[in-house]
């Protein structure tokens, strides 16, 4: 074995090992990884930056304005409408009205946004019709997986394989050419998310409502004229925590501090909200050589939205965000996006310690006070997903504020854009690339979106998660690491067919997807799976097609796909719920692509 092959398996590992236990975000360590191999002679800088040339990302951040347009202009607004329709009460009628809308859109939209406006939605629907809102997110997002599958469009996942067979010398796939097994999982697995789903997803209470109630079981003190702690910071006053009480936040003339920071100066008026180590508070704090301290008896407040403007929001903070690895307190919340943070959820659990220093993760999901405005404001930002309706949410009001799209002028043309790209891609006038510039230079033309809107709407984060896993498997290609891994795919295979050799590749591919990502696993295993064609001699692009397909049906955990980490919060799961209800799904689909891509792509 050459050392070049024995430098990027080593790489190849430790990058599994350092997105495994997020020890940064995907980008920063698939760059680095990419570095490595380019310091250490594997290949020439030029070869390893060249994915970043790759026409799928110019592609994909087309598609990222194009979305962004439809959302602005309420075409999004207009489709959640229609598709929640009336009140019903049982969750498979609304599920049989959801999912299979949702899966359509997806085909043909990049299935963030749709998830991104259809949680807010959904929330806000289930909520007025009292439906458990966990009994839904689950299946929006399996519903938006599964229609991704059907289009070269669907989903970056496809854009980067049709990318990588042009590079190669190979035909790349047809708009539809997927749609041939494509449709089929959706159909199978739409069946599954409306008569099997509902008996396995939870049952649970939106995470906005567990919070309201945990609040009232906060003990709320109150700072008085001429007390001994006035001027003084928490630390000073020694009152971030009281005898296994800590200091939650404080309200001051209306407004929120939280988390509240060690240096903050305390006032006479101040009401000091302190929660029990546990989220149970049983007794009251002893208050003895704290005078000035005394214990407020009214309820705890909660904030109306005619009390200085204020507005409840949640939000789910993003893979490759800058919050991520920061404490609550570094993340400056407050100061940077005028939110105090009043709740952190992550897994399913509430965080029952201080908020200062705890170190947040992808996934974690931020229950926030905020000004007027905030959805407006920071709806793009590149740090988290706001899963709240524009005017927030208030605790135990049914009725959302929703916002105002404009539509119009608006509304037509970015519709007429997105059908006029498909319609030139699907006949085979343009490229993908080539069509979604062009759409977005017509978006632009009619003022539909701004440029600088449009450099918002792009996740730069997937971009150059892509850019990296493409060099990465340059890497493994010029260094033979693609042939080495490839004939050990073989040697366990081969003896039982090509069929054998391709459910091999499916399922290496389901592995990685779950901890590099969907983009950066088929961009590794691309040059595997040419590898494996060419050592057992058979037709490469039934290989190709399964990786492609398997590398965005993860479908078992919450990490392993945009979207599962996007309902992951907001739908109060556990992380086992993702196995329990999409484990039997996973199996079906892929046996589903080992039986009927042989028939489609004879190998």
């Amino acid at each position: 074995m050459s050392f070049d092959i024995i430098i990027i398996l080593a790489v190849l590992v430790l990058t599994f090992v350092a997105l495994a236990i997020d020890l940064w975000s995907p980008d920063a360590v698939l760059l680095t990884g990419l570095a490595v191999v380019t310091l250490t002679g594997v290949m020439s800088i030029e070869e390893a930056f060249l994915g970043f040339g790759n026409t799928t990302l110019l592609a994909l951040g087309s598609l990222y304005v194009i979305g962004a347009a439809l959302r602005e202009s309420g075409a999004l607004d207009r489709a959640s409408n229609f598709i929640l329709g009336e009140e019903t009460r049982s969750v498979q009628r609304i599920l049989l009205r959801l999912c299979p809308s949702v899966s359509v859109y997806s085909a043909f939209l990049n299935n963030t946004p749709i998830v991104a406006m259809g949680i807010p939605a959904i929330r806000s629907w289930a909520k007025k019709y009292h439906i458990p809102v966990s009994k839904l997110l689950m299946p929006l997002s399996y519903a938006a997986i599964l229609g991704g599958l059907c289009t070269l469009i669907g989903t970056s996942t496809n854009l980067i394989t049709h990318g990588l067979l042009e590079s190669h010398g190979f035909r790349g796939f047809s708009f539809f050419e997927l749609a041939w097994v494509g449709v089929p999982c959706a159909i199978v697995g739409l069946v599954y998310l409306v008569i099997v789903s509902p008996k396995l997803t939870p049952a649970r209470r939106d995470i906005r409502y567990e919070e309201e109630q945990n609040r009232k079981l906060l003990v709320e003190l109150e700072i008085t004229d001429g007390a001994d702690v006035v001027g003084q910071t928490v630390s000073e006053a020694g009152l971030s925590t009281i005898s296994g009480f800590y200091l939650s936040r404080i309200n001051r003339n209306e407004q929120e501090i939280a988390p509240v920071p060690d240096e903050e100066k305390l006032r006479a008026g101040d009401h000091l909200f302190y929660a029990a180590h546990g989220g149970i508070a049983a007794k009251t704090p002893e208050l003895e050589g704290y005078p000035g301290l005394k214990l407020a008896y009214q309820p705890p407040r909660t904030i109306r939205r005619n009390e200085k403007d204020r507005e409840l929001h949640q939000v789910v903070v993003k893979e490759g965000s800058r919050l991520v690895g920061a404490t609550v307190g570094e993340a400056q919340l407050l100061e940077r996006f005028g939110a105090a943070v009043t709740g952190v959820r992550r897994r399913g659990h509430r965080i029952d310690q201080p908020l200062g220093k705890f170190v947040l993760h992808p996934g974690d999901v931020l229950l926030l006070d905020t000004g007027r405005g905030f959805r407006g404001a920071h709806e793009d930002t590149e740090d988290f997903f706001l899963t709240s309706e524009a005017g927030g949410e208030e605790p135990g009001d049914p009725e959302e504020i929703l916002e105002e799209r404009p539509g119009g002028k608006d509304l037509y043309v970015s519709v007429a854009v997105l059908f006029g790209v498909i319609g030139l891609v699907a006949g085979g006038v343009l490229h993908i690339a080539l069509a979604g510039v062009l759409g977005v230079a017509v978006l632009l033309s009619f003022n539909v979106i701004e440029a600088g809107e449009a450099r918002k709407s792009i996740d730069w984060t997937v971009l150059i998660v892509i850019g990296a896993a493409l060099g990465l498997g340059k890497a493994m290609e010029v260094s033979g690491a693609a042939v080495i891994i490839g004939q050990g795919v073989v040697e366990l295979t081969s003896a039982y067919g090509p069929r054998a050799t391709l459910a091999g590749v499916v399922i290496i591919t389901v592995i990685l997807t779950e901890f590099i990502t969907n983009n950066g696993a088929v961009a590794l295993m691309f040059p595997i799976a040419l590898s494996v064609a060419e050592t057992q001699g058979i037709e490469a692009r039934g290989l190709v097609i399964g990786i492609t397909l398997a590398a965005s049906m993860s479908l078992i955990t919450p990490i392993g796909y945009q979207t599962n980490l996007m309902v992951y919060g907001p739908g109060n799961y556990k992380f086992t719920d993702f196995f329990k209800v999409g484990f039997l799904l996973q199996i079906t689909l892929w046996s589903v692509l080992i039986i009927l891509i042989p028939y489609v792509w004879p190998m």
